[in-house]
This record gives structure tokens, sequence and C-alpha cells, in this order.
């Protein structure tokens, strides 16, 4: 889906409504040792057990994208979603 580069949105530092800068998120590298990523390891890398089996969770195939949207004005950085779901967002 093409979406804008810039967008009016209401910022509540400046409570009112300013241009914002949308840039897509992305999330950062994953903890080592998170408590997930801990267990998975413990499942996985030891002896000749072989594959790990674990209850199957059927995923959904799109993703609901996540903006971080700049205020022109203040500099304020704000999440900013939409409450649809798309395969793949460009920006125009």
């Amino acid at each position: 889906m093409l979406f804008p580069k810039e967008k009016k949105i209401f910022c509540p530092k400046c409570k009112k409504h300013t241009k914002h800068k949308l840039k897509e998120f992305k999330s950062g590298a994953a903890r080592t040792m998170a408590a997930g990523t801990r267990r998975h390891e413990r499942n996985t890398k030891h002896g000749y057990l072989g594959k790990y089996k674990y209850t199957v969770l059927v995923k959904k195939q799109n993703k609901k994208p996540t903006f971080i949207a700049e205020c022109a004005e203040c500099k304020q950085k704000i999440p900013y979603t939409l409450g649809k779901r798309m395969k793949k967002v460009t920006q125009q």
C-alpha cells in the first residue's frame, strides 16, 4: 500500500494538529538472554534429542504496520498505526 511521507495528525505535546514525518518502525535485535530464547536453546541445543516439539501457532500472513511520527514543530516522536493489515508498505 502506498503511504505518504508526511501526514497532518494530532501532536499530544503541542496539543494541536501539526505535520508529522512518518517512517516505518523497525524492531531492534532480539535479546539473547531473554527467557524465551534461553528456553528454546535449552530444548534444542543439547545431546541427540533432535527436533524440539512445540505447539504450532498459525500466524497471520499480514501485519499491521507501525510508524514513528515526528512532529515538525516540537520534534516529539509518537507511535502511529493504521488499523489495517497489509503485506507491504511503500512510502511515496
